[in-house]
């Protein structure tokens, strides 16, 4: 008895099916891999604009800072406007200190504190000449002096 086994004959509708799948695989495949790249491409351009948002903050910052008096410490202003009043006026004096811990005016004239840029209204009485005293609480000080003259 010799019987030989049955070969089957390749099924065209499977070998089609077959054919199908590895195509729809291929197919999978391509479109996966044109979305990561597109994610990831899209996640490098977001961090190159942050970076760029934050140098140009940076840099403004920067700017404000140094225009602000930096990191030197110093009156930046001490200005009156008018400089010239007639008795009973009032008159807009103004400041702006750097790095200063306190800030005094002699004679005094309401509260004044460390700030950038800062007015009060004073009406002095008669000409009288104002000192900006400023320190930076390790024993250093500046001051500036202001007259405001009255008719």
């Amino acid at each position: 008895m010799n019987e030989q086994p049955e070969v089957k004959k390749p099924n065209a509708l499977r070998n089609l099916w077959m054919g199908f799948g590895g195509v729809v695989l291929i197919v999978l495949a391509f479109v996966g891999y044109t979305m990561w790249s597109r994610k990831t491409q899209d996640a490098d351009l977001a961090y190159k604009q942050q970076a760029a948002k934050t140098a140009q903050q940076r840099e403004s910052d920067a700017a404000a800072v140094e225009e602000l008096g930096g990191s030197d410490f110093k009156i930046i202003a001490f200005y009156a406007s008018p400089g010239l009043v007639h008795r009973g006026d009032t008159v807009d004096m103004c400041y702006g200190v750097s790095n200063a811990k306190n800030v005094t005016l002699d004679p005094p004239e309401g509260n004044v504190w460390p700030s950038a840029n800062r007015c009060l209204q004073v009406k002095p009485k008669k000409t009288t000449t104002y000192t900006l005293t400023i320190d930076d609480g390790k024993g250093k000080t500046a001051n500036q002096q202001l007259t405001i003259t009255v008719k």
